[in-house]
């Protein structure tokens, strides 16, 4: 496949294939320089192409949230973690289902989520490991204490045929840039030794301490108890985590090309990406705030948009586009605006070498 940015219908999803190799690379080589295990989260890219590039650098398996995306990562992956609690009949038969070769790992905090895994696995045969999600500080899930955890812990041990496999963590909570986060990577670190020497104490120590997100993603080897990690926007990235500090604008693969459609209204332009195109998350204290920003002249935001609009802000520049003209813009959340689209398409400068499909978006069958 080769073709021009100018045959593409806009709005559109490209993806820079040197900018995203050299993610994969960067992040890959961290995990091996450090000892860490990689298991990034397939949530930012949704994609069975994207996973086994990552896998093929020695990513030790894929972290998912849904059981659509464990269903679609198990053609290319055979350790999935499901990071989230599964409840359901429906759901829990669907992940039953994956392939006898794909070993299956759920994090949960609940003896309700632990009774549920435990029974469908009995029902199927099938071993399923067990993490213990535990409260690292961003106060959305995860046991609060030690003796939760404990208790959790110890219920798994009873319930074959689950395996307890270890703990996990999510530090959302951590939005700093990395040369900020020293303060809240060390409350981190000794709450997580908190939690582990409890477990230890209880004979019930953590073969796995799995946690991480892309803005931490590069100070992980100083949380001493961490064996794993599941970055996820690094493979793309986007105006957020540039902003923040997590990588830089050159960094940024993931773009939506656009269409300049009208310049009628002075001080302005309008893009054929609205909210359907780039999704609506704000990014907050950033110069020009907005829902995007152009790739080559990132002073120049997306100030408001509606479904199918997008207004670009020329307040700070002296460049007034034309009719006609194409543009890039990085999202503010790439994770949110992949989810949007069936296709991606990967460039290398103004032209096309490839596209696959968003293959794990939506919820499937049985809406899991």
């Amino acid at each position: 496949m080769s073709t021009s940015l100018a045959d593409l219908e806009t709005p559109i999803p490209l993806v820079d294939l040197d900018r995203l190799d050299r993610n994969l690379d960067r992040m890959a080589a961290y995990a091996s320089e450090h000892g860490l295990a990689l298991r990034p989260h397939i949530k930012t890219h949704k994609s069975p192409r994207i996973a086994a590039e990552q896998l093929q650098r020695g990513a030790v398996g894929v972290t998912c949230a849904t059981v659509r995306e464990a269903e679609v990562m198990s053609e290319v992956a055979s350790d999935i973690l499901v990071a989230y609690p599964i409840l359901g009949s429906s759901k829990l038969q669907r992940l039953m289902a994956l392939p006898p070769s794909v070993r299956i790992t759920v994090a949960l905090d609940s003896a309700a989520a632990v009774e549920q895994l435990a029974a469908a696995a009995r029902e199927h045969g099938r071993t399923v490991g067990v993490y213990v999600e535990i409260d690292g500080g961003m106060h959305r899930v995860g046991v609060s204490t030690p003796d939760e955890a404990v208790a959790l812990a110890r219920l798994v041990t009873e319930r074959a045929p689950l395996e307890y496999a270890g703990i996990a963590f999510y530090p959302g909570h951590i939005r700093q840039g990395p040369a900020e986060q020293q303060q809240a990577l060390a409350q981190l670190a000794r709450d997580l030794h908190t939690f582990t020497i409890a477990l230890e104490r209880a004979g019930l120590p953590p073969q796995v301490v799995s946690g991480g997100s892309t803005p931490t993603a590069w100070r992980t080897h100083e949380i001493p108890e961490v064996t794993e990690f599941r970055p996820g926007t690094y493979v793309y990235n986007d105006r957020t985590s540039a902003a923040v500090g997590a990588c830089t604008w050159d960094d940024c693969a993931f773009t939506v090309l656009a269409t300049v459609v009208s310049t009628a209204v002075p001080g302005q332009a309008v893009i054929d990406a609205g909210t359907k195109a780039l999704g609506r998350e704000p990014v907050r204290g950033v110069a020009g705030e907005g829902f995007g920003a152009l790739l080559d002249r990132p002073e120049v935001t997306v100030r408001a948009m509606s479904e199918e609009h997008g207004i670009l802000d020329l307040s700070t520049t002296d460049w007034r586009p034309a009719v006609g003209d194409l543009v890039r813009v990085v999202p503010n959340h790439v994770c949110i605006v992949v989810h949007l689209n069936d296709v991606i398409y990967g460039v290398r400068g103004d032209t096309v070498e490839s596209c696959w499909p968003v293959a794990a978006r939506g919820r499937g069958q049985g809406q899991g």
